[in-house]
């Protein structure tokens, strides 16, 4: 079934109202019409069935037949830091934290991305676009948050003032555990976020890795093998989501 994600002022006394960049979308682009039936999401935690029943020039009109509760992303919920890479990478990545529930993504400039500061305005656009994309496909209830890129060090200090906190730093190097032997270590209790840093193209310096220390976060290898960013990506998010039992 088709999904459509809409402001949450479109839905107003058991209607929807499309206009503008929505209107375009579904109706110019996606060609649905009077009569047609499928999804709206509005970041409600709600999926509401709806069936077209006016389709003017610039606007139109549908009548919600059926809601449906979606459940809300489990804690701890999951964020991914990673340091900005090339941005193809980049957009694959966020397409696929979507799917995979992260809640939040926290892109920073370390001393190897691939931009050390001031991310194009129509790339921040594009990356909005798809994270609406991609939460259309996989019917989450709420968007993904995309926070605005930062230096490594501020990220670290927002990291560590969150009570309690828990992370870790995949690294392709020499790392002090295995993913399974960090996994297996005790955990602070009540937690409500879970953070994975991962570095991009260049990886991360050695000043760098320092720093990570200093703010208590393990560096954990996925084995032998080198992984892309996308691929060591999406490895540590299924590794955390099987551990932490947000596979349901």
């Amino acid at each position: 079934m088709r999904r459509y994600w809409v402001p949450s002022d479109c839905i107003q006394q058991g209607q929807v109202i499309f206009m503008d960049d929505v209107f375009h979308h579904i109706f110019d682009v996606c060609r649905q019409e009077t009569g047609s039936q499928f999804e709206v999401l509005a970041g409600d935690s709600k999926a509401h069935f709806v069936k077209v029943i006016e389709v003017k020039k610039r606007q139109a009109l549908a009548q919600i037949l059926e809601t449906r509760e979606i459940n809300p992303i489990a804690k701890p919920h999951l964020h991914l830091a990673i340091s900005v890479p090339r941005f193809p990478v980049f957009e694959a990545v966020l397409e696929k934290a979507v799917e995979m529930g992260v809640m939040c993504v926290h892109p920073f400039f370390s001393d190897f991305s691939f931009i050390k500061s001031d991310i194009p305005a129509n790339k921040l656009e594009r990356w909005n676009k798809i994270v609406i994309s991609a939460t259309q496909q996989s019917g989450r209830g709420e968007l993904m948050k995309l926070e605005k890129a930062k230096p490594l060090q501020d990220l670290l200090k927002e990291f560590n003032q969150n009570t309690p906190h828990w992370g870790l730093l995949a690294y392709e190097g020499d790392a002090q555990n295995h993913i399974r032997a960090e996994m297996q270590k005790p955990r602070p209790s009540g937690l409500n976020e879970a953070w994975i840093f991962v570095g991009g193209e260049g990886g991360f310096s050695h000043e760098e890795l320092k720093l990570f220390q200093e703010f208590g976060l393990p560096t954990v290898t996925l084995g032998e093998q080198v992984l892309r960013v996308e691929t060591a990506c999406i490895a540590l998010l299924a590794v955390l989501k099987y551990e932490f039992e947000l596979m349901r």
